[in-house]
Protein backbone atom coordinates (compact mmCIF):
# COMPACT_ATOMS: atom_id res chain seq x y z
CA UNK A 1 0.00 0.00 0.00
CA UNK A 2 1.68 3.52 -1.00
CA UNK A 3 2.11 5.26 2.07
CA UNK A 4 0.95 8.68 0.99
CA UNK A 5 -2.64 9.18 -1.42
CA UNK A 6 -1.70 7.71 -4.82
CA UNK A 7 -1.57 9.63 -7.17
CA UNK A 8 -4.30 10.25 -9.79
CA UNK A 9 -4.13 9.14 -13.30
CA UNK A 10 -3.85 12.69 -14.47
CA UNK A 11 -1.12 13.83 -11.95
CA UNK A 12 0.68 10.54 -13.62
CA UNK A 13 0.65 12.06 -17.03
CA UNK A 14 1.24 15.26 -15.82
CA UNK A 15 4.51 13.58 -14.51
CA UNK A 16 5.03 12.08 -18.25
CA UNK A 17 4.44 15.50 -20.23
CA UNK A 18 6.97 16.82 -17.79
CA UNK A 19 9.33 14.03 -18.23
CA UNK A 20 9.12 14.25 -21.98
CA UNK A 21 9.02 18.03 -22.06
CA UNK A 22 12.23 17.90 -19.88
CA UNK A 23 14.49 15.85 -22.21
CA UNK A 24 12.53 17.92 -25.49
CA UNK A 25 14.34 20.93 -23.76
CA UNK A 26 17.61 19.23 -24.62
CA UNK A 27 17.00 18.91 -28.04
CA UNK A 28 14.85 21.76 -29.36
CA UNK A 29 15.66 24.44 -26.66
CA UNK A 30 12.21 25.59 -25.44
CA UNK A 31 12.04 28.64 -23.25
CA UNK A 32 12.74 27.92 -19.38
CA UNK A 33 9.10 29.87 -18.45
CA UNK A 34 7.36 27.02 -20.16
CA UNK A 35 8.49 24.53 -17.97
CA UNK A 36 6.23 22.91 -15.17
CA UNK A 37 3.45 25.25 -17.00
CA UNK A 38 0.86 21.77 -16.54
CA UNK A 39 1.75 21.26 -13.01
CA UNK A 40 -1.08 21.62 -10.88
CA UNK A 41 -1.30 19.03 -8.13
CA UNK A 42 0.08 20.12 -4.72
CA UNK A 43 1.11 16.07 -4.23
CA UNK A 44 3.66 16.39 -7.21
CA UNK A 45 5.18 18.81 -5.17
CA UNK A 46 5.24 16.39 -1.62
CA UNK A 47 9.64 14.54 -1.40
CA UNK A 48 9.71 11.12 -2.65
CA UNK A 49 11.87 8.98 -4.61
CA UNK A 50 11.42 8.40 -8.40
CA UNK A 51 12.84 6.88 -11.42
CA UNK A 52 12.27 7.38 -15.21
CA UNK A 53 12.96 4.68 -17.43
CA UNK A 54 13.20 4.75 -21.44
CA UNK A 55 12.51 2.16 -23.46
CA UNK A 56 13.19 1.96 -27.06
CA UNK A 57 11.44 -0.80 -29.53
CA UNK A 58 10.49 -2.67 -25.91
CA UNK A 59 13.67 -2.62 -25.07
CA UNK A 60 15.78 -0.49 -22.14
CA UNK A 61 17.24 2.77 -22.92
CA UNK A 62 17.98 4.25 -20.28
CA UNK A 63 16.83 3.95 -16.19
CA UNK A 64 17.66 6.80 -13.65
CA UNK A 65 16.07 7.64 -10.37
CA UNK A 66 16.81 8.04 -6.39
CA UNK A 67 15.60 5.83 -3.84
CA UNK A 68 14.71 8.30 -1.60
CA UNK A 69 14.98 12.58 -2.15
CA UNK A 70 15.23 15.63 -0.30
CA UNK A 71 13.38 17.12 -3.51
CA UNK A 72 9.82 17.17 -5.27
CA UNK A 73 8.24 14.21 -7.23
CA UNK A 74 8.29 16.49 -9.91
CA UNK A 75 11.62 17.95 -9.51
CA UNK A 76 12.81 14.21 -9.63
CA UNK A 77 11.55 13.28 -12.18
CA UNK A 78 13.27 16.15 -14.19
CA UNK A 79 16.26 15.53 -13.16
CA UNK A 80 15.81 11.92 -13.58
CA UNK A 81 14.46 11.99 -17.42
CA UNK A 82 17.82 14.29 -18.50
CA UNK A 83 19.45 11.27 -16.34
CA UNK A 84 18.30 8.55 -18.31
CA UNK A 85 18.38 10.33 -21.17
CA UNK A 86 21.86 11.70 -21.75
CA UNK A 87 24.11 10.27 -19.00
CA UNK A 88 22.89 6.42 -17.87
CA UNK A 89 26.45 4.76 -18.28
CA UNK A 90 25.05 1.55 -19.94
CA UNK A 91 24.19 3.59 -22.90
CA UNK A 92 25.33 6.56 -25.36
CA UNK A 93 23.42 9.88 -25.03
CA UNK A 94 19.96 9.51 -26.55
CA UNK A 95 19.75 11.10 -30.25
CA UNK A 96 16.93 13.30 -31.28
CA UNK A 97 15.80 10.35 -34.14
CA UNK A 98 15.32 8.05 -31.15
CA UNK A 99 13.98 10.56 -28.58
CA UNK A 100 10.59 11.06 -31.34
CA UNK A 101 10.50 6.79 -30.76
CA UNK A 102 11.09 6.46 -26.85
CA UNK A 103 8.54 5.65 -24.63
CA UNK A 104 8.71 7.13 -20.77
CA UNK A 105 7.71 5.52 -17.24
CA UNK A 106 7.66 7.20 -14.11
CA UNK A 107 7.46 5.00 -11.06
CA UNK A 108 6.88 7.28 -7.58
CA UNK A 109 8.36 5.32 -4.82
CA UNK A 110 6.76 4.43 -1.42
CA UNK A 111 10.08 5.18 1.30
CA UNK A 112 12.26 1.53 1.64
CA UNK A 113 11.54 -0.74 4.85
CA UNK A 114 14.42 -3.13 6.10
CA UNK A 115 12.85 -6.60 5.30
CA UNK A 116 14.25 -8.74 8.11
CA UNK A 117 15.09 -12.58 7.27
CA UNK A 118 16.48 -15.29 8.61
CA UNK A 119 18.17 -16.87 5.91
CA UNK A 120 18.13 -17.28 1.94
CA UNK A 121 14.54 -19.60 2.19
CA UNK A 122 12.80 -17.41 4.27
CA UNK A 123 14.00 -13.94 1.96
CA UNK A 124 12.64 -15.92 -0.95
CA UNK A 125 9.12 -16.50 0.52
CA UNK A 126 8.93 -12.54 2.64
CA UNK A 127 9.61 -11.60 -1.30
CA UNK A 128 6.29 -10.51 -3.24
CA UNK A 129 7.32 -10.59 -7.14
CA UNK A 130 5.68 -8.24 -9.10
CA UNK A 131 4.94 -5.69 -6.11
CA UNK A 132 8.49 -5.56 -4.37
CA UNK A 133 10.73 -3.19 -5.80
CA UNK A 134 14.25 -4.26 -3.76
CA UNK A 135 17.29 -3.12 -2.30
CA UNK A 136 20.17 -4.88 -1.34
CA UNK A 137 23.31 -3.72 -0.11
CA UNK A 138 26.44 -4.75 1.69
CA UNK A 139 29.21 -2.64 3.07
CA UNK A 140 29.54 -0.43 0.05
CA UNK A 141 28.28 -2.16 -2.43
CA UNK A 142 24.14 -1.48 -3.06
CA UNK A 143 21.92 -2.08 -6.10
CA UNK A 144 17.70 -2.32 -6.46
CA UNK A 145 15.59 -3.40 -8.95
CA UNK A 146 11.92 -1.40 -9.44
CA UNK A 147 8.62 -3.94 -8.99
CA UNK A 148 8.83 -3.78 -13.00
CA UNK A 149 12.12 -5.91 -13.17
CA UNK A 150 9.74 -8.82 -11.93
CA UNK A 151 7.59 -8.89 -15.48
CA UNK A 152 11.57 -10.02 -17.05
CA UNK A 153 12.53 -12.33 -13.79
CA UNK A 154 9.56 -13.66 -12.33
CA UNK A 155 11.66 -16.35 -11.09
CA UNK A 156 13.08 -15.33 -7.09
CA UNK A 157 16.43 -16.66 -7.46
CA UNK A 158 16.93 -15.02 -11.13
CA UNK A 159 15.76 -11.94 -9.60
CA UNK A 160 17.91 -11.68 -6.38
CA UNK A 161 20.49 -13.60 -8.66
CA UNK A 162 20.72 -10.25 -11.08
CA UNK A 163 20.48 -7.88 -8.60
CA UNK A 164 23.19 -9.40 -6.86
CA UNK A 165 25.06 -9.00 -10.00
CA UNK A 166 24.21 -5.51 -10.39
CA UNK A 167 25.68 -4.55 -7.11
CA UNK A 168 29.00 -6.12 -7.75
CA UNK A 169 28.25 -9.04 -5.59
CA UNK A 170 28.82 -12.58 -6.08
CA UNK A 171 25.88 -14.25 -8.35
CA UNK A 172 24.79 -16.15 -4.77
CA UNK A 173 25.43 -13.61 -2.07
CA UNK A 174 21.91 -13.59 -1.50
CA UNK A 175 22.23 -17.27 -0.18
CA UNK A 176 25.41 -17.68 1.62
CA UNK A 177 25.87 -13.80 2.83
CA UNK A 178 23.70 -11.50 5.48
CA UNK A 179 22.94 -8.82 3.05
CA UNK A 180 20.89 -5.76 3.93
CA UNK A 181 17.62 -5.98 2.11
CA UNK A 182 14.69 -3.25 1.57
CA UNK A 183 11.69 -3.30 -0.45
CA UNK A 184 9.41 -0.51 -0.93
CA UNK A 185 6.61 -0.03 -3.53
CA UNK A 186 5.75 1.77 -6.61
CA UNK A 187 3.30 3.74 -8.25
CA UNK A 188 4.33 3.64 -12.36
CA UNK A 189 2.63 5.58 -15.22
CA UNK A 190 3.40 4.74 -18.98
CA UNK A 191 2.95 6.65 -22.20
CA UNK A 192 0.57 4.47 -23.83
Amino acid sequence: MMERSELTEKEGKELLEEARQTISRVFFGKKEEERGKNVVSPKLSLRGGTFVTLTLNDRLRGCIGCITSQESIIEGVRKNAIQAAFHDPRFRPLSRDEFEHVRVEVSVLTEPHPLPYADADDLKVKLRPGRDGVIIKKGHLQATFLPQVWEQLPDTESFLTHLCIKAGLREDAWMYEKLQVSTYEVQAFEEE
